[in-house]
């Protein structure tokens, strides 16, 4: 049997209230703090942060510089590209009107949710609160600031729809009434704006 000890480079922090999966590995200089869980087979890239509290599924790879503050939920198979950043604040102040210096009693925190296998691409913004939809794919340098369904590719700023693409991240091409992708062959249904895997 292989180790499936998680791994953690020495100089990572990894605070001892977080739980990290078997298999997981965390990386030079990344942070992960307090509550975050991360499950199974794990990438913690260089310089990441995990906020506390932070839900991370099985198999996520959050890559290099990545910011994933609190209160974000990872579903399994989700990929956070280098230098991602999700945000958690409607109205970031440093200060309250009076001058006196924000804590944790002073907002409500909110957060982005990334569904089964979705991909954002390097250097995304998601402004919280939105929903990265399953198997969606947000391409490199988009501001997302609308829930983003189900196979779809967005890109730009603000982030726009512009093809779906299939599981295997490819953009899906039209065969009749339905979307074919040219990787893999499977069928794809599109319905009132929204797709979905041919039954």
């Amino acid at each position: 049997m292989p180790d499936r000890t998680p791994t953690v480079a020495g100089t990572a922090d990894v605070d001892p209230r977080a739980t990290l999966g078997a298999g997981t590995r965390v990386w030079h200089l990344a942070q992960v703090r307090e509550d975050a869980r991360l499950g199974e087979d794990c990438i913690v890239g260089r310089g990441a942060y995990i906020g506390p509290g932070v839900v991370v599924g099985d198999r996520c790879k959050i890559q290099n510089h990545a910011l994933v503050y609190e209160p974000a939920v990872l579903e399994d198979g989700a990929f956070v590209g280098p230098a991602v950043v999700f945000t958690n604040d409607y109205y970031p102040r440093a200060v309250n009107p009076d001058g006196s210096l924000k804590s944790a009693d002073d907002w409500h925190a909110v957060g982005v949710t990334v569904r089964t296998g979705a991909s954002i691409g390097a250097r995304s913004v998601c402004v919280a609160p939105v929903t990265i939809g399953r198997w969606a794919l947000v391409a490199a340098g988009s501001v997302v600031t609308k829930d983003v369904p189900d196979f779809a590719l967005v890109a730009g700023v603000p982030a726009r729809r512009i093809r779906w693409v299939g599981r295997a991240g490819a953009p899906l091409e039209p065969e009749g009434d339905a979307w074919v992708c040219p990787t893999t062959g499977e069928r794809y249904e599109e319905h009132d704006g929204a797709l979905s895997l041919a039954q």
